[in-house]
């Protein structure tokens, strides 16, 4: 089962690891003509880094494309970030990432210091349009790479989700958000589905949100 973690020392070293991976991929997108920024999902908040039991604890970013010559060639949008992402990963020595159905993930990293807690990074590739509506880059494999299906998918209720985060905020309430963001998760684990957690905290923000309408608290 997911649960937070709390140890702030080991997610500031974790994170600034992160970050810098982070940092030297979007620079080297710039060489590709991706312009791109991460986002940690939940990073307007503070402590939702979750760990499911003894498993490498979770670091997820989101990956917003805001630039790119053709943003409709999912396959090569896809490909390249991975690509730059494996190129990046070895120039520090760690494996190559695994491609998932909607994120890359990281293999295991840990540091040589504390080598019995391992951390990975999980990255979302997503992009926003003009209405504020937010799309997943999906990568339907059908176990022939030649005629794997890849798209955007758009985030359901996703609209304005940080305006609605900011008004939870505002009102006090973040903490209810944590508790469903994690009560999501978990829920997911148990049916075995594969979700990011985008998606989970898009629904945990909109949960929150539409019980605090219905009871006129915002």
């Amino acid at each position: 089962m997911y649960h937070y973690v709390e140890d702030k020392a080991f997610l500031k070293k974790a994170q600034n690891s992160c970050v810098k991976i982070l940092n030297d991929l979007t620079q080297e997108l710039l060489n590709y003509g991706i312009g791109s920024q991460f986002i940690l999902v939940g990073s307007g908040a503070r402590n939702m880094v979750t760990q499911n039991a003894e498993n490498p604890i979770d670091f997820d970013y989101n990956l917003c494309i805001q630039k790119c010559e053709n943003i409709n060639d999912c396959r090569s949008i896809k490909e390249t970030v991975r690509k730059v992402f494996n190129k990046v990963l070895r120039a520090d020595n760690l494996f190559d990432c695994e491609d998932s159905t909607s994120s890359l993930t990281t293999k295991p990293i840990y540091f040589t210091d504390n080598p019995e807690i391992q951390f990975s990074m999980d990255i979302c590739i997503i992009t926003r349009d003009n209405n504020g509506s937010w799309y997943r880059l999906i990568h339907e494999k059908t176990g022939y790479v030649s005629v794997d299906k890849y798209y955007w998918n758009e985030a359901p209720n996703s609209r304005q989700i940080k305006g609605k985060a900011d008004s939870i905020k505002e009102k006090g309430y973040w903490e209810q958000v944590r508790n469903e963001y994690l009560k999501i998760k978990n829920l997911y684990l148990r049916k075995n589905i594969e979700h990011d957690s985008f998606i989970c905290y898009i629904e945990a923000v909109n949960n929150v949100y539409n019980t605090l309408r219905q009871k006129h608290i915002i």
